[in-house]
């Protein structure tokens, strides 16, 4: 059960800002977190990248520096008109990421940055099938979000903010492996990353 501060953290874009820079901290900053999905992935200004759930652009601006053709796309109105701004090079669209308002075989790269945890198991596997339906054979689905710590004595730091700032699907999230699902999808795993003390995963995942 979350308290206010997820309240805030969705109403006050300081706020929120503020606590996302203070826990990327915890792998070097918020601009190595920003970039951490996409290491080993060549960026190139011919292919175009879609950032699921782009939030108020700032994973969106990342992909855009590294030289891909980006669409951004969120549910929340005010969050594309923030990240528009951001990233004017872009093109963002209002939709669902269960419900993709896109076309299929179209993107070299989906890319999605703390996103699923706030999904039911439901939606999970709903977004797993529309981005496997929007990628180009051969493209790659990269995303970072919560892991289950590897190292117990960071468990109580990540239960803490789970219990702060998420909901009930974020301890769903974490009782998930995405691998299985994926594959059954379609998909073939070719990295998964833990990262601080395994409270965080990525995993790029390549649609065959």
């Amino acid at each position: 059960m979350a308290t206010i501060l997820r309240t805030w953290a969705f109403r006050y874009l300081w706020f929120y800002n503020l606590v996302s820079k203070s826990t990327s901290l915890l792998v070097g900053g918020e601009q190595r977190f920003r970039t951490l999905a996409l290491q080993g992935l060549l960026s190139n200004p011919e292919k175009k990248a879609l950032d699921l759930c782009c939030g108020s652009g700032l994973a969106s601006q990342a992909l855009s520096e590294e030289g891909y053709d980006l669409t951004g796309l969120d549910c929340s109105p005010i969050a594309i008109k923030t990240a528009q701004a951001s990233v004017p090079k872009g093109k963002f669209v209002l939709g669902r990421a269960e419900k993709l308002p896109l076309e299929a075989n179209q993107f070299d790269l989906v890319h999605t940055s703390m996103a699923l945890h706030e999904m039911t198991p439901a939606q999970v596997q709903k977004i797993y099938g529309e981005v496997y339906r929007v990628l180009k054979p051969g493209g790659v689905f990269t995303f970072i979000d919560f892991h289950k710590p590897s190292l117990p004595l960071l468990w109580p730091g990540l239960a803490l903010f789970l219990w702060l700032f998420e909901t009930e699907t974020s301890w769903q999230w974490i009782e998930q492996k995405p691998t299985p699902l994926l594959q059954q999808q379609g998909f073939a795993v070719r990295k998964m990353h833990l990262h601080a003390g395994g409270s965080l995963q990525v995993i790029q995942a390549q649609k065959l």
